[in-house]
């Protein structure tokens, strides 16, 4: 997870057939997931949906924001689970998170991205978490 004091992403180059639509957007004080989800989440994913969002919820209030990008970092391991089940998965999370207030966005699923950030050298600003 890294705290950005700017986050942006442009689409570039789409991999995946099941992608929606995808649009460019920017944000400002913002906290990103980069969520990788493996093969083996999907037997624990009530487990692991609780884990993070306590992970997600905490650093947000270290870092004193109530906003929260979600975006799918499929390069931390060589076990990937499905598309569709890290997408609805996502979708879970985001919901889980809007009911309790806070502002979630997603990055385009399906596509590789330019991205921009600007993470400032704060204790919190990045924080790596297995679970």
């Amino acid at each position: 997870m890294i705290y950005c004091s700017h986050f942006s992403w442009q689409p570039n180059v789409q991999s995946l057939e099941m992608a929606d639509t995808a649009h460019s957007a920017a944000f400002t004080d913002v906290q990103t997931a980069f969520i990788q989800a493996e093969a083996e989440d999907v037997e624990r994913e009530n487990e692991l949906a609780k884990k993070v969002l306590k992970n997600i919820k905490w650093v947000c209030g270290k870092n004193k924001t109530k906003k929260v990008i979600l975006h799918s970092f499929a390069h931390l391991s060589e076990s990937k689970a499905d598309p569709e089940f890290t997408k609805a998965f996502f979708n879970r999370i985001q919901e889980r998170l809007e009911n309790v207030d806070y502002e979630v966005s997603q990055t385009p699923f399906g596509f590789f991205l330019d991205l921009d950030m600007k993470a400032p050298g704060l204790s919190l600003a990045r924080v790596f978490k297995s679970l």
